[in-house]
Formats: structure tokens, sequence, C-alpha cells
């Protein structure tokens, strides 16, 4: 009965204009599975279902079958304060994730002050195999290990990865672009040294050349270091 009442007002909030932009936007998710739910609308109700307790029985009825209910349970996941709990149910939801909107959009903030019991996990959705599950480990690895927590060793990680998935590749070039605006002096000797694989390389130094956070002189060194040897990879978005 939560699901079909949850679902009833998924229609009511949705925007047709929005489901087709949301389609192209989002190309692993066919156009039936999308309802056109706005996101502030999406945040407004999870905020509105974890008080009234109305979301365990809806975290729990997995698979869902729309994208905007996917998306309704990252944005539950994310406002939940107990750590360990939030944990399992992210581990037991990632699975099911098929689409690089929800894997980035589920940030859970409960997650930033228990970063080193999140490095475990990290390190094993990075091995999973599981694109959503990879492109998920990487982008918390970015989110909260850049900054005071930020150890080099991170940064091979990463570097070390391999995929053929273009959403996987897509987010090591945006952890790399970020890390070369946070800690450029760790992240440019990966550069140097040909640690990432070309597409991957070439991606993040275009990605760092647009960020305002990074010196004239510093994207001119780091378009110096483009490789013209590029592995060919599938288009994709974001």
């Amino acid at each position: 009965m939560i699901r079909e009442e949850i679902r009833q007002e998924l229609f009511r909030l949705r925007d047709p204009e929005y489901q087709m932009f949301q389609t192209k936007l989002i190309p692993t998710v066919t156009t039936d599975r999308m309802i056109g739910v706005r996101t502030p609308a999406l945040r407004s109700y999870a905020k509105a279902l974890l008080k009234q307790r109305s979301a365990d029985a809806f975290l729990e009825d997995l698979p869902h079958r729309y994208f905007d209910e996917d998306q309704l349970h990252a944005f539950i996941l994310s406002e939940m304060k107990e750590f360990d709990r939030c944990l399992a149910e992210v581990e037991r939801f990632l699975p099911f994730v098929d689409n690089w909107a929800t894997s980035d959009q589920l940030s859970p903030k409960c997650f930033k002050k228990h970063r080193q019991e999140l490095l475990p996990y990290i390190r094993r959705w990075m091995a999973s195999g599981h694109t959503y599950s990879v492109r998920f480990g990487v982008g918390m690895l970015m989110q909260h290990f850049l900054d005071e927590d930020f150890d080099p060793a991170y940064l091979d990680w990463v570097a070390d990865l391999r995929s053929q998935e273009y959403y996987v590749n897509m987010m090591r070039a945006w952890y790399f672009a970020t890390a070369l605006s946070k800690q450029y002096a760790a992240a440019v000797t990966r550069l140097e040294s040909g640690a990432l694989d070309a597409w991957t390389h070439n991606k993040a130094i275009q990605k760092a050349a647009e960020s305002y956070r990074i010196t004239a002189e510093q994207k001119m060194y780091l378009k110096s270091l483009k490789r013209r040897n590029r592995e060919w990879l599938p288009t994709g978005n974001i």
C-alpha cells in the first residue's frame, strides 16, 4: 500500500517536459521508466517520508519500477542520520542502481562524520565490478578524502582502477580534475608518470582546464601533458 501511495504522489508531481529532458540526459534509463519529477520536489518528499516513518517499507521494496523511485530512495538514504543503518541500506541499494544520476545523487550526510569507517567500503565498491557501485565508490573518495583526510595513496586507488565503462572513467577523470584543484602537487605527479589510461588522463586535464580553482600557469602546464594516443571509449553523458 505504501508503494502505491508513493507512486501516486510521484505521478501527481510529474512534469512531462522535465521527463523528456531527463530521457536525453540519462540514456541508460528508458522513457517508460521516467515519471519526470524534479529534483527539489523529490528531496522534499524524501524528508517528509522520513519524518512520517513511511520510508521503511519503501526502502525494502527493491527493485523499484521507476527511475524517480530510485532517486527518491537515494534522497531518503542521503538524509539518514544513523551511520550503521545508512551504510547497510546503501549496500543493499547499490546493486540496483543503473544510472549515473542516482549514483551521484546518493550522498549520505552522515558519512562525513564516519570517514575512516567508510574507507573499507569505498575500496569494496571500487572493486565490485558493478559500474555504478564503482562510480559511487570513486565519488565518495572524491567527496570525503581530498581535504583534511587526504592521503596520496588514494590517488593510486583511482589511477590503478581499469574499466571500459564510460561512466566509471568519467568519474575517474572528475576525481583527478578535483584532486588537481585541491592537491595539485600530488595529483600532477600521477599525470606526469602516465599512471592513468590515455582517455581518462586527457579527460581529467580537460575538466581541470575548465576549473576556476586552477591557475592559468597550472592549466598551461597540464595541457602540455596531454597524450595523443587516446584509447576509444563509447560516448555518454556526465
